[in-house]
């Protein structure tokens, strides 16, 4: 078993910062009203502020939630990756491959000790898994007869447990990848103990909460990395704050119903992306809420993106402190993505929403260092993540899948091997079966 040492932190903060490559979009999808899987973007969703005043619970009798309780795995990523290596003709580059919470949760590890998690990770340190020979070690008498006849150039031929047959060029040397996603057991036992927690005195329940787009102070700790949706998002408040078509296209009458709308969560526009953090690429997909105009038509343009969050109205210098560290999570989530703008609609304990705030990401970790109570620093969660990569790509060296662990209130993190071979269902047997039969791919940058 490998361990990385979390403490101590100050490690992290001196020496030369982790260069950040901007994320940029080059990919996405979106699931329909019935969560159905499609390659374009019919559920991209355009901001309109909310009223203030409007009720956070209204409808919640009528809330139509999706079960996630399925593990999707990352099939929907590696399927929008299938279509795009298709169009481009080249293989989709990257260090580690997965959805945003992963790293999400990675990135705020120096200031959430209290949390654990479990991670699954395969490397494809080979893909598909080959083992090169040379020709003269061939013992088929017609492949050596084809290639020394000279009518093709000398080949080396790698033999695979995933197809029955790969040729590749002479010194193909395939670059590792790592497809990373939580172990979706662990996740479904910490739901559960969550909401088998007896809800303090006069407060909502856990489910209400959700729904409003918060959870209790008391629980927040426990709650802050639960759900692979974001449950500080606000199913009501997105639908409050959501339009289907651009202001000027959609009708008054539409805007003034929003109160009155069934809130269905199952709908989703997820944004697939090209970043870097330190010496690492990463391509991460996940969730955007909404374009605050429209997507610009250059493609390495920045795109104006907005995410909505709620939190209660702090009332008290405790409350300040706990808003401050929620707004590590917002701060890392929309970071990852590329997200430009936050709106943080404020809500009374019941649930009525109060007021609006717009913050610019890029701003606050200035905020809380320069007027908060500096509970966390941003750049230290650069570079303890650009370390982390750094350790973890030299720690799997090795096919097989891999755990990544960090219990609760530990201060190390765990890597370790499950299994020596096979993909754990982290990889869709149609992703395996594409990258089987194409090597001949080229690399994107």
């Amino acid at each position: 078993m490998n361990q990385l040492n979390i403490q101590p932190l100050d490690r992290f903060v001196t020496g030369e910062s982790a260069s950040i490559r901007r994320p940029r979009e080059i990919a996405f999808f979106s699931y329909d009203d019935a969560h159905i899987f499609h390659l374009d973007e019919r559920s991209l969703r355009y901001y309109y502020p909310a009223r203030i005043g409007a009720d956070l619970s209204k409808g919640f009798e009528t809330f139509q939630q999706l079960d996630d309780t399925a593990d999707d795995h990352l099939d929907s990523l590696l399927r929008t990756l299938i279509d795009l290596e298709q169009g481009t003709g080249a293989k989709c580059q990257a260090d580690v491959i997965t959805w945003r919470g992963m790293m999400t949760k990675i990135m705020a590890t120096p200031f959430d000790l209290f949390n654990g998690y479990v991670l699954h990770t395969l490397s494809s340190l080979r893909f598909p898994k080959a083992r090169a020979i040379s020709i003269d070690d061939l013992k088929l008498r017609d492949e050596r007869n084809a290639i020394s006849s000279g009518q093709v150039l000398p080949l080396m031929i790698a033999k695979t447990e995933w197809c029955s047959l790969t040729v590749y060029e002479k010194g193909y040397n395939p670059t590792a990848q790592s497809f990373m996603e939580e172990n979706h057991a662990h996740k479904l036992a910490s739901r559960n103990a969550q909401h088998q927690q007896t809800p303090n005195l006069g407060a909502a329940s856990q489910d209400l909460m959700s729904y409003w787009g918060t959870s209790s102070w008391l629980n927040f700790l426990n709650f802050f990395f639960l759900h692979l949706r974001n449950p500080t998002a606000g199913y009501k408040f997105e639908t409050l704050s959501l339009l289907p078509t651009p202001w000027a296209e959609t009708s008054r009458g539409y805007i003034e119903s929003r109160e009155d709308l069934i809130v269905n969560n199952h709908a989703q526009y997820c944004s697939v992306v090209k970043t870097g953090i330190g010496k690492s690429k990463l391509i991460l997909g996940g969730e955007v809420d909404a374009l605050w105009d429209a997507k610009p038509t250059r493609t390495d343009d920045p795109i104006n993106w907005v995410e909505l969050k709620t939190a209660a109205t702090p009332l008290s210098d405790r409350d300040i402190l706990k808003y401050e560290r929620k707004l590590l999570k917002f701060w890392i989530q929309s970071f990852l993505l590329g997200v430009p703008k936050i709106i943080v609609g404020f809500r009374s304990k019941d649930g009525i929403l109060q007021s609006l705030e717009e913050l610019e990401t890029s701003q606050i970790p200035r905020l809380v260092k320069q007027k908060g109570k500096a509970s966390w620093d941003g750049n230290l969660c650069i570079n303890f993540t650009a370390a982390f990569l750094d350790w973890l790509k030299g720690t799997i060296t090795e096919d097989g899948v891999w755990r990544i662990r960090k219990r609760e209130k530990a201060t190390v993190i765990e890597v370790f091997r499950l299994e020596e071979s096979g993909h754990g269902d982290i990889l869709s047997q149609e992703f395996v079966e594409w990258r089987s039969r194409q090597p001949e791919l080229g690399h994107s940058t």
